[in-house]
């Protein structure tokens, strides 16, 4: 495993095991069949302020060409009375899928998503833009739940029906919470992810979910806190007219935060418990060691969102299928260069995903 800072030359290495062996407790040192990335363009952000960086992210004007390549909505059912929203992108001949998972409150139209969609279709990738249950417009058919943060059966779902009908490998992206949940999946199947999913990438991701919650109670993040707070009560209500009966909205003017909100609905909802059950299961950080394909991530040290103290988590030092890229810069979701091309993190994760398609190719053919 390896880190790069945003200001040295970005140049890591993928380590890949041909025989899907579980790798062992001694690090990406001993690993024999690590390949090398070429350098990579160090990460110059347009601002240097995190919060602006982060809301720069956001806002910046980002499109998909839907003329180029159409987009194909698809339902898909993930268990009895649950579908979720799948936007589907296809170039000429692909030669692997992608599916993009948003983080909280987003949706498959979030900016970060469509750049990158743009860019991989370019690149010959098909790109599946997910939708979280009840995201994208979706909140009358995703039968009496949410979503949650470590809600990994519907990725699984949409990745083994595509799997069914093409061989093409299989990435999964996630965003921020989409993040959590893509590397939960990998570390739940463990050995067994390869049969469906060829690795997985993840950017700015909470894979703490308690420290996270308790970064957004600090001052400086009241703009995320109240956002997230409303649009999570405007969904709440929203599905309660569509199915009168499902949650009891009697305390929902009490909830001042995203974690009393958990802590009230989402958690009860989906069995948790409480809040603090709910953020101790489901978080990443869980199942990092047991991850068995190629991983990346890519983290800002200055993420308003997420302290970066959590990365340090032993599994960075001991799994050689992770790999974490950690600027100096970039907020939260925020990686906008000072020089075109805008987007790095497209670039990014182009970059990795190529290099891991050749390595997986080779080890095929040898």
């Amino acid at each position: 495993m390896s880190i790069v800072k945003s200001r040295s030359v970005l140049l890591y290495s993928t380590e890949v095991r041909a025989s899907g062996e579980p790798p062992d407790q001694a690090g990406a040192s001993s690993c024999s069949s690590c390949i090398k990335i070429k350098r990579l363009r160090p990460f110059d952000p347009i601002l240097k302020n995190p919060h602006l960086l982060t809301i720069a992210g956001n806002y910046w004007p980002r499109k998909v060409d839907t003329v180029r390549f159409p987009v194909e909505e698809k339902l898909y059912e993930t268990e009895p009375g649950v579908q979720v929203l799948v936007h589907s992108q296809l170039p000429e001949n692909p030669h692997s899928r992608l599916i993009l998972v948003h983080g909280l409150e987003g949706s498959s139209a979030a900016g970060y998503a469509q750049s990158l969609a743009q860019a991989a279709l370019e690149q010959g990738y098909a790109v599946h833009r997910f939708n979280m249950r009840s995201c994208g417009g979706t909140e009358a058919v995703c039968g009496k739940t949410l979503y949650h943060s470590g809600q990994t059966s519907d990725v699984l779902a949409a990745a083994k029906d595509l799997r069914k009908h093409s061989a093409l490998p299989i990435f999964l992206i996630g965003f921020s919470l989409g993040g959590n949940v893509v590397l939960k999946l990998a570390g739940e199947l463990g050995s067994s992810a390869a049969e469906t999913i060829a690795g997985v990438c993840a950017v700015s991701t909470p894979i703490d979910l308690a420290a996270c919650v308790e970064r957004l109670k600090l001052r400086q993040n009241w703009i995320y806190a109240n956002r997230f707070v409303k649009r999570l009560k405007q969904r709440i209500k929203l599905k309660e007219r569509l199915t009168p009966g499902l949650f009891d909205l009697s305390r929902l003017d009490t909830v001042k935060s995203v974690f009393a909100f958990d802590d009230t609905y989402t958690a009860p909802s989906f069995g948790f418990g409480t809040a603090d059950n709910y953020y101790a299961t489901q978080s990443a950080q869980r199942f990092l060691d047991a991850i068995r394909i190629p991983t990346l991530l890519v983290q800002a040290k200055d993420d308003p969102l997420i302290p970066f103290e959590i990365y340090n988590h032993p599994a960075f030092t001991r799994n050689p299928n992770l790999h974490l890229i950690a600027p100096d810069h970039g907020g939260h979701l925020g990686f906008i260069s000072a020089h075109k091309p805008r987007f790095w993190l497209d670039g990014v994760l182009l970059e990795w995903l190529q290099t891991t398609r050749n390595k997986l190719q080779a080890s095929l053919v040898s």
